[in-house]
């Protein structure tokens, strides 16, 4: 259908009870000639893996084959083809060694079901079967007739020659004319058949040398049992010197780098060597005859007086290895690039919003990689973009009742700047802030300038002018007013019209100020006649109307409240 699953291991199979077969666990499957995402998730099960997922290269359907293959290597021979002490050493063998025949390991297994299974795992893709179909043939083929020797390239064994027939005296069922599909074992016994005496004797010597060797070769394995159980055992003790060494991270360095790393550190220098291994992978992730792996691991901990540290290196890359290079794209539309990253070069893109006051929103900061570097399927890429300048901002303090020097500290540790200070008179004790530019509580951005106003103390008394209160004089209403108003006797009743602004020099007049209705919090007010700052103070949030005398003539008033100035009809003179 088009689809390689990835990941064929037995885990994966599934015999119902009716005998069908299903396969499992899509999640790492694709479409051929999809997307690529190759990554470390997607290397399935290691000791099913292919050579060239193990390696990082492209794939195609013959990796499940070679995962099937595999599989049918495991049901033969109990065991499977490849282990190691890690993950990384048994995709080191599957990339690198070939596996022991199954008929080493059993020598009942018969030629055909070999020869299947090992053209379904060999290391190059070109030398297995092309379709799961051209395998299925293959097997069917196997099944009618279990003696059937394919005329297939044994590159297996040592000598490619093509290997004996174990079992030759199990019929043909072809050639005997026979339909059915069953075929009797080699133990069983077919019906009809006669023993041939003559034969026999014929075999008679070959099959006493058979037994003579098997005998051999069982005592010398129970010979080695023995002596290796011995060694794990008894001989342990005695040349184990207690000594632990740790295997030092190789990966990403040349071969000279790391034999140097090796001869200069004494506690590496005698108890590690380095041998490379003959074939070299392709990895994009590292310059050419950089180490890409090793075994055993880095971290790992031995007790071996000289342990071997196989590395492999990054070689050039072959024909099938696409190479990539990281374009440059600093200033470009991030999610242009995104997909343009995602289908034209089959990696992973990731992104990092950031905050930048020199590039405009939505461009691209810088890439991970950087430009020029070289890319591989599968592999992570992280956008910068910018997100836009970030604007930040802090709550203002209260500043009214401090000093001047308290005041501009305060302004400088939220990252203000302390604007214009100037002095007002005021009832508030001299030397201390009675307004501030920026209301108490409000945000504000960071590098912002705040005005303040200090008291310079109340306005001194004229001994020429009448004494002034020394609080705000509320106008007194007449008990029962009959007449308009005489001129300069303001009131603040309503409806009753005010008094001229031209008052003579020598009067006290109020200034009725109407305070906004809503407030929750204290208030600063500060109140500026004709034009020159004259009082400053803090007003509680339930306090509506707020009365202040002044000596003289007045030709304007302005009312500021928490930075704000108020209408003209929020105020009366009288």
């Amino acid at each position: 259908k088009g689809i390689i699953h990835r990941d064929i291991k037995p885990q994966n199979i599934l015999v119902l009870r009716d005998g069908s077969v299903k396969v499992a666990d899509f999640g790492i499957a694709r479409i051929v000639d999809a997307q690529k995402t190759m990554t470390q998730e997607a290397l399935g099960s290691v000791h099913y893996i292919s050579p060239e997922q193990a390696s990082g290269k492209d794939i195609d359907e013959r990796c499940d084959i070679y995962s099937a293959g595999v599989v049918l290597y495991e049901m033969l021979t109990g065991r499977l083809p490849y282990e190691g002490d890690s993950p990384v050493a048994v995709a080191i063998q599957h990339i690198n060694s070939m596996a022991l025949a199954p008929r080493e390991l059993n020598p009942e297994i018969r030629v055909g079901i070999e020869q299947i299974t090992m053209k379904a795992m060999a290391r190059e893709r070109d030398k297995r079967y092309d379709n799961a179909s051209a395998m299925l043939e293959d097997l069917d083929a196997f099944r009618k007739n279990p003696n059937i020797v394919f005329d297939y390239d044994n590159s297996w064994l040592p000598t490619g020659e093509m290997p004996p027939v174990v079992t030759p005296n199990v019929p043909d069922p072809v050639q005997q004319g026979q339909g059915q599909e069953d075929t009797p074992l080699p133990d069983e016994e077919v019906p009809g058949e006669e023993d041939d005496d003559e034969e026999e004797d014929e075999g008679g010597g070959n099959h006493t040398m058979a037994i003579i060797i098997g005998v051999i070769a069982a005592i010398l394995l129970v010979i080695f049992l023995i002596f290796r159980m011995l060694w794990g055992t008894l001989f342990a003790d005695v040349l184990d010197t207690g000594q632990t060494y740790t295997v030092p991270r190789l990966v990403g360095m040349t071969y000279p780098e790391a034999e140097k790393t090796i001869l200069t550190d004494e506690e590496l220098n005698g108890h590690f060597s380095i041998t490379i291994s003959e074939e070299t992978v392709y990895n994009a992730r590292y310059e050419i005859g950089e180490i890409i792996s090793q075994e055993p691991e880095s971290g790992t901990s031995t007790k071996s007086g000289n342990t071997e540290i196989i590395v492999i290196l990054c070689g050039e890359p072959e024909e099938e290895d696409t190479v990539l290079v990281m374009p440059d794209i600093l200033g470009d539309d991030y999610n242009t690039w995104a997909d343009k990253l995602r289908e034209d070069y089959g990696v992973i893109v990731k992104y990092n919003p950031q905050y930048s006051n020199d590039v405009a929103e939505g461009l691209i900061i810088s890439t991970q990689p950087k430009a020029g570097t070289t890319l591989t399927e599968g592999q992570s890429v992280t956008i910068n973009y910018s997100k836009g300048a970030k604007i930040t901002t802090v709550d203002m303090l209260p500043l009214i009742g401090m000093t001047e020097n308290e005041a501009k500290e305060a302004i400088r540790e939220l990252g203000l700047e302390p604007g214009t200070f100037t002095t007002v008179v005021s009832n508030e004790p001299k030397g201390k802030v009675v307004y501030q530019s920026i209301k108490a509580n409000s945000p504000v951005e960071l590098g912002t300038r705040v005005d303040v106003q200090i008291s310079s103390g109340p306005q001194p008394e004229d001994p020429s002018e009448p004494e002034e209160p020394e609080e705000p004089i509320v106008p007194t209403e007449p008990d029962a007013p009959t007449e308009p108003n005489e001129p300069g006797e303001g009131t603040d009743e309503p409806g009753v019209p005010e008094q001229p602004d031209n008052l003579p020099q020598d009067e006290t007049h109020n200034i009725v100020i109407t305070l906004p209705e809503g407030r929750t919090e204290d208030s600063s007010i500060s109140i500026r006649v004709n034009g020159i700052n004259y009082y400053s103070k803090t007003v509680k949030a339930d306090e509506a109307q707020l009365t202040v005398p002044y000596t003289g003539t007045v030709e304007s008033v302005e009312v500021i409240l928490d930075g704000v100035q108020l209408g003209d009809e929020s105020y009366t003179v009288s």
